[in-house]
């Protein structure tokens, strides 16, 4: 049996979350949208108890996300230089 992916959920949701405090969605639209399908297929995943599905979701989503965050965060810098 597989245990539920619950650090995984949380680490994604968090990094969601921090990429859009930092505007991603405006500074990084192609890396926070992939981010957030893939937290909404996570979700979904772990809904429908498919743990494995989702924790891979979940670890891509956070990958993204922390992308996005970075790139939006790098821009906003670079436009007060």
């Amino acid at each position: 049996t597989t245990t539920r992916p619950k650090l995984e959920m949380r680490l994604a949701q968090s990094a969601f979350l921090a990429a859009k405090q930092a505007n991603s969605q405006t500074l990084a639209p192609g890396l926070y949208r992939k981010a957030e399908f893939l937290y909404l297929k996570a979700k979904s995943s772990y809904k429908r108890k498919y743990f494995n599905k989702a924790k891979q979701y979940a670890i891509a989503s956070k990958k993204y996300a922390e992308r996005a965050e970075y790139i939006a965060i790098r821009k906003k810098a670079l436009e007060n230089l």
